[in-house]
Formats: structure tokens, C-alpha cells, sequence
């Protein structure tokens, strides 16, 4: 399991949200066999909307977060509910593109940068909360730090990272998310930046074995920090048979009638985990024919 805490600073200026996500995303290579950079890209996502979602008051409240800057990777997507669990994937899970000339793995290049970022808030209310903004530079968490100060108006930066291995596996990956709250003044502000200034890779601190509260007492140095919250989250995919069933039940009946005519089976493939779930063309048909009987009962 991955470990994430909130935080606050004792003046009450300060919320900090953290998360060693190496295990999530390491499960999330190892179901979708990404390539080094794609792995990065997908990691730095769930790592963010694993921490967002974990910022939701409400029980059953889930967020969606999905960039999709016209990239070789195509649109990538994370989906969290309000303990954290967090599942997603990339359209495309492997892309080779040459490294930065800093010798980094080019994340920009293949989530693209001419695109925008999306989250959609299931709030348990009547509409969902959807909410856009740009894309800055493709790199993920910059673009999460836009998200926040253009969508919502909450001053905050962002910082996430992944590390892959020459054997594409997951070394270690993490995050966090600080947020001026109402009752940051001048001095905090000041405080903060200049100790972004010097704040090092998530990556790095979690590589000489420092865990996510000593990372974010780094970024806080001078304030007193005060942990809310601790929780083990992980990968979760809620597919189920029963919600695939209900998502082709969701197609109109001259689909449906065309695929049972056509197919003697259908396979409905997981996005999120990759399970597959095989409907035979008798189970197709019954599903028509419950969709009939209740548009005569409404009636």
C-alpha cells in the first residue's frame, strides 16, 4: 500500500498533502506494461488525483482528472475516490521518444502540450462539477498548480515525480500539493517561496530514504507542522460484471439488436485494470429485452 497524510501548519496558513505512490504506480506498469516514459506520465497523474481525491469532504465523492494534450500517449486519465484509491490509464500505454537533453525522460513530449486538463467532481449532487484550464507545459504538475489557481482560485504548488528503472519497473514515486489557506499573510507567503526555491525532487528525498512527512516538513521548514491524517491507499479498479452489464445496457436498442445479430459474443475489456468480461449473444438479448419491458411499464 502507499502511505498519504495531510497536513497543516499551527498558524493555520498552510494545507500540505503528501504521497509516496510508488506502489500505485507500480501496479499501474505492471497491469499496463507502459513504456519508462508513459510510465512516468500515468504515475504523476495518479499520484495527483490520488492527493485530490483524498482533499473531498464527501464519502462516496469521486474526482476525475484527465490531460489530453494531442500527444503520442493520447489522452491519459485518473480516477480517485475520497480515501484516495486510485485507478487510471493511458490510451496509448507505450510511446518511445527520445530523452530531454538533460538525460530525463521527455513527459511533455508525450502527453503533449496543446490540450487541455479536465476534472469532473462527483459530488453525489444533481450535475457533476466539471472544471478546465490549458495545459502549461504537458508536464503534469504544473499543470495541476494552473488547474487550482485558475479553476478553483487556490494559490498552490504541486510538485510530483516518478522514477523508472532500466527494466521499466518502479523505483519509487510521490507527490505533494500545498495550499495557502485564508489565513496566510505576507510573511507565509515569503516563507514558502523561498523555500520552494530550494525544495528537491520528490524523487530524489524518497531515493535516500526520507518518507513523505520529512518531505513536506522540507518544504514547510520554519513553520510548525501539524499531521491531520494518515492513510494506506492504493490501485483500485471497481470494475464488476454487473456494472459492465449496465454499461452496454446503456446503449440504445438498435445497437444492441445489431450486436446480437452479429456477434455470437461480446468481450467488454477494462480500461482501468484490463479485465475482460465475455456476454453471449442470449445474455445481449436479455438485456434488450428488459430494456422493451421497462419502456412499456414507464409508459
Amino acid at each position: 500500500m502507499s502511505k498519504l497524510i495531510r497536513c497543516i501548519t499551527s498558524d493555520g496558513a498552510v494545507m500540505a498533502t503528501a504521497i509516496d505512490s510508488t506502489e500505485i504506480v507500480a501496479e499501474a506498469e505492471r497491469l499496463h506494461k507502459t513504456s519508462a516514459v508513459v510510465t512516468a506520465a500515468l504515475g504523476r497523474l495518479l499520484t495527483a488525483a490520488s492527493m485530490m481525491g483524498n482533499m473531498l469532504k464527501g464519502k462516496n465523492d469521486t474526482i476525475t482528472v484527465k490531460i489530453d494534450g494531442k500527444g503520442p500517449a493520447g489522452a491519459i486519465t485518473a480516477v480517485a475516490d475520497s480515501k484516495g484509491f486510485v485507478r487510471g490509464y493511458a490510451v496509448n500505454p507505450v510511446v518511445e521518444i527520445p530523452l530531454k537533453e538533460n538525460g530525463k525522460l521527455d513527459v511533455s513530449g508525450a502527453v503533449g502540450t496543446h490540450g487541455n486538463v479536465f476534472v469532473i467532481k462527483d459530488l453525489g449532487l444533481k450535475e457533476p462539477y466539471n472544471g478546465f484550464v490549458p495545459i502549461v507545459s504537458g508536464e503534469i504538475a504544473e499543470d495541476i498548480t494552473s488547474y487550482y489557481a485558475t479553476s478553483e482560485q487556490i494559490p498552490t504548488v504541486c510538485a510530483l515525480g516518478v522514477l523508472v528503472n532500466p527494466d521499466l519497473t518502479v523505483k519509487n514515486a510521490g507527490g505533494y500539493i500545498i495550499q495557502l489557506l485564508p489565513a496566510a499573510d505576507e510573511g507565509t507567503i515569503s516563507r514558502l517561496e523561498e523555500n520552494l526555491k530550494t525544495a528537491r525532487p520528490v524523487t530524489e528525498q524518497l531515493d535516500e530514504g526520507k518518507d513523505i512527512l520529512d518531505i513536506v516538513r522540507s518544504v514547510l521548514e520554519g513553520f510548525r507542522v501539524e499531521v491531520l491524517d494518515e492513510n494506506e491507499v492504493g490501485y483500485k479498479c471497481r470494475c464488476s460484471r454487473e456494472r459492465t452489464e449496465k454499461t452496454i445496457a446503456s446503449l440504445n436498442t438498435s445497437e444492441l439488436e445489431g450486436i446480437a445479430k452479429e456477434e455470437e459474443t461480446v468481450e467488454i475489456k477494462c480500461s482501468f485494470c484490463g479485465k475482460s468480461y465475455v456476454f453471449s449473444r442470449e445474455e445481449i438479448q436479455k438485456i434488450i429485452n428488459q430494456k422493451k419491458l421497462k419502456k412499456v411499464l414507464d409508459k
